[in-house]
């Protein structure tokens, strides 16, 4: 044998060999790039089902005349700012995520303030229409919550990926960079206490 005839074929062998290694790599990384925009497409369908339910309580609340109109009126402001918020599933750096995360939580607040309120008024805790929107709208918190998991579960499994060695080298000659979680608001890992 010669080696001076075999070792281009083995460069050569090898370098092909990296390239398709490398599009391997570049590909797996793409698909959990798209894995996290589809799961953020996820969270936003479960803010939007929470959004939607919104004006339906309202106008069975508004149903009750002497029912506090300021109430109501931040449930309606809070749902626009936080409808408002939209953020592109390409550009989830901290900031943009804590601007939405912000919005969200203004909804989540107005809406913990209406439902205490709703204590007062026994006629209304017994309306069928109410009582089925209020299990929607609990129904619809374990979803976003559920979503905004497997959400983070996406983002971990990518950014763990791109610390690793050779995909570090891949993202970063294609642009990919680290995406951020979904996190929650310091003290929100404690139920809050809810009084009937």
């Amino acid at each position: 044998m010669n080696i001076k005839r075999i070792l281009p074929w083995a460069i050569l062998g090898l370098i092909t060999l990296f390239i398709f290694s490398s599009m391997g790599r570049y590909n797996d990384l793409v698909a959990k790039d798209e894995s996290i925009n589809g799961q953020w497409a996820q969270v936003e369908a479960a803010y939007q089902r929470r959004a939607d339910l919104i004006p339906n309580l309202v106008k069975t609340v508004k149903g009750y005349a002497d029912f506090e109109k300021e109430t109501l009126t931040q449930v309606i402001e809070a749902r626009s700012k936080a409808t408002s918020v939209q953020i592109d599933a390409n550009d989830l750096n901290a900031e943009s995520m804590q601007k939405y995360q912000q919005a969200q939580e203004g909804l989540t607040g107005a809406l913990s303030r209406l439902l205490v309120s709703v204590e007062r008024y026994p006629d209304l805790k017994a309306n069928q229409n109410f009582r089925d929107l209020q299990n929607e709208l609990t129904n619809t918190e374990n979803k976003i919550a559920f979503e905004r998991k497997k959400f983070n579960d996406s983002v971990r499994a990518f950014n763990g990926e791109i610390r690793k060695i050779p995909a570090r080298f891949i993202a970063g000659f294609a642009g990919l960079q680290a995406r951020s979680y979904f996190e929650s608001k310091p003290g929100t890992e404690e139920a809050p206490e809810v009084q009937f």
